[in-house]
């Protein structure tokens, strides 16, 4: 359960969790905070370096990358986590785990360091192993997307 959803259900169920609003909001602040600490264990110094590529678009570079390798499982048949990744507006939502993609800043982007794989495994992208056997993204997919963001997901 990630903290998104357990945050959920201690909202729906506060009455009956928590006698009084102090232990509810301690537990609600320590859940917000948690996933910011857990972003900033991840060794950034492992992402692939952002291509030198200008003027990188969704619809010219982005798009095509994502259709093979994460359109199976991000789509509007198959959101996964609520996350489609088939339109730019789709892209820029998020998921159900907020947004994934922060413009002009690559390297505080989730979806960046779920397809570089240098996060936790359980969030790697495509997953290790994964059904359809998509392979990982290539150091040169991961930096084009990291320009696209770095330029400011267009």
């Amino acid at each position: 359960m990630k903290p998104v959803d357990l945050l959920n259900v201690l909202v729906k169920n506060q009455n009956v969790l928590f006698m009084n609003k102090i232990n509810f909001l301690t537990v609600v602040g320590t859940l917000c905070i948690a996933p910011l600490a857990l972003a900033e264990a991840v060794d950034l110094t492992k992402l692939p370096p952002a291509s030198s590529k200008p003027n990188v678009t969704f619809a010219g570079d982005i798009k095509p990358i994502f259709e093979k390798s994460c359109i199976k499982c991000h789509s509007e048949q198959k959101p996964k986590g609520k996350l489609r990744l088939d339109t730019l507006e789709n892209v820029m939502k998020g998921g159900g785990d907020g947004k994934v993609v922060r413009p002009g800043s690559s390297d505080k982007s989730v979806l960046i360091v779920d397809v570089a794989r240098i996060g936790d495994e359980e969030d790697w992208m495509p997953p290790k192993n994964n059904k359809a056997h998509i392979p990982a993204l290539t150091k040169d997919e991961v930096g084009l997307i990291r320009a696209w963001i770095d330029q400011g997901a267009k």
